[in-house]
């Protein structure tokens, strides 16, 4: 039963920061023990590789096949698909994959390659991942930004095998995510989703090769498989529900941030929308454009159940405490609804993705400015950050020593082995020495 009444919290209140970090560790969530459904999936792909796939695809997907190339999706397919979409559509995914792909190029990392003031050679190099699997959710709605914003960035670090799985079905409806698969250059797609599917990328299977990390949105049954098969396989992060932070001065216009709350309340009942606010007044009118715009939408039986069971307003004495919260949150999305928003900028060190002013929607980044939408979510963006080039590329050192420099450093990492009792790693340096 929900409680049609979203919750207050004051920050004047002795108990607040108690009473915020309750809210947020209890945040409603189905109660699913998907684990060990999960590992069976993954033990049954793992043995029988392909006759298992195609068994769990045709039970859970309702694709009927008796082989994975029955599920491939050619690439011409994915051009016809593009070529056949209305011109309006076609222009604005082109705009967002050019755009995507500007701001992903800025993100190339550069290695170096130098000489100490001993003349020891040092360096770093990146490498791009040679395979890598997408995961996009295909079942109940089409995702074609998720496409693109997952495999761009991929295409941008070097990566050549750029594998796409969904549970789609070959009709109209899929026409707009197979669009967006031709213009981000997918290099193979499978219409299979699920936690099999994640199993067989991870371990490969007679038809399919294993990949080196999977990245994507998925159900419950696809964050467990990638939180089990973490370690086999590079993933990007076990995400959570949607949320989004929005700090709004009572000069915003109520209707336009009630909105931007249920953008966020529309994704998924678990999904999380919190405001905060200097004007309790305006916190009100907020609420009751929420209540009014809910009984338009149409996924508001959605957006209701996230909107009063995880949804919060909170009132602050002063709108420069919203920096404290917003790092004690650390929300997936962060909108600044203020004047000048950029002055705070610098003291947020704990956000996804940060939307400054009041015509920056958190939408318009879901889809078209440029910044990556998978972002971290459920505190995590205190130590994680959103997906981006440098995920698909692997980093290593190299060091170039001569007898000088050996010689030179030797006889002091010598005397560190021999601290550390490692007598074949110190005469692994001493015979070289020895000899010159």
């Amino acid at each position: 039963m929900i409680d049609q009444k979203v919750k207050y919290f004051y920050s004047n209140e002795n108990d607040f920061n108690q009473k915020l970090n309750q809210f947020l560790e209890l945040r409603y969530t189905d109660n699913i023990n998907i684990e060990k459904n999960v590992s069976d999936i993954i033990n049954q792909i793992k043995s029988c590789g392909d006759s298992a796939l195609i068994t769990m695809i045709n039970k859970f997907d309702k694709i009927d096949c008796t082989d994975l190339d029955e599920i491939r999706v050619e690439n011409k397919l994915l051009k016809r698909a593009f070529e056949e979409l209305p011109t309006d559509l076609k222009n604005a995914l082109k705009l967002a994959n050019n755009r995507i792909r500007s701001f992903h190029e800025k993100q190339k990392l550069k290695g170096f390659d130098y000489k100490d003031e001993l003349g020891v050679n040092l360096g770093l190099k990146y490498s791009p991942l040679k395979r890598v699997g997408f995961y996009v959710p295909g079942g109940k709605a089409q995702y074609p930004s998720s496409v693109l914003m997952n495999v761009i960035p991929a295409l941008i670090a070097g990566v050549n095998e750029r594998v796409l799985v969904s549970p789609v079905n070959i009709n109209n409806k899929s026409k707009i995510l197979f669009a967006a698969a031709y213009l981000a250059e997918v290099t193979e797609f499978y219409r299979m989703g699920g936690a099999q599917s994640i199993a067989a990328l991870a371990y490969g299977t007679q038809k399919l090769k294993k990949v080196d990390k999977i990245v994507g949105p998925g159900n419950a049954y696809v964050a467990e498989a990638k939180r089990q098969l973490f370690g086999k396989v590079g993933i990007d992060s076990i995400a959570g529900p949607s949320e989004v932070l929005i700090v709004a001065d009572k000069d915003n216009n109520p209707e336009w941030i009630a909105i931007d709350l249920l953008s966020q309340a529309e994704h998924d009942e678990n999904a999380q929308s919190i405001l905060i606010t200097d004007n309790e007044k305006f916190g009100k009118h907020v609420e009751d454009q929420v209540t009014k715009l809910l009984k338009t939408l149409p996924r508001k039986k959605i957006a209701s159940n996230s909107w009063y069971n995880n949804g919060l307003i909170v009132i602050v004495e002063d709108i420069n405490q919203c920096i404290n919260i917003i790092n004690q949150i650390a929300p997936e999305h962060l909108e600044l609804c203020m004047k000048n928003p950029k002055v705070y900028l610098n003291e947020i060190t704990n956000a996804g993705s940060i939307f400054l002013g009041s015509y920056t929607p958190e939408a318009i980044g879901d889809y078209i400015a440029g910044p990556n939408h998978v972002l971290p979510t459920g505190g995590t963006a205190r130590f994680s950050n959103g997906l981006g080039t440098s995920d698909f590329l692997t980093r290593t050192t190299f060091v170039q020593c001569d007898e000088f420099t050996l010689n030179e450093l030797g006889k002091y990492a010598e005397l560190l082995a021999d601290a550390e009792g490692l007598d074949a790693h110190r005469m692994s340096m001493y015979l070289r020495r020895k000899s010159n």
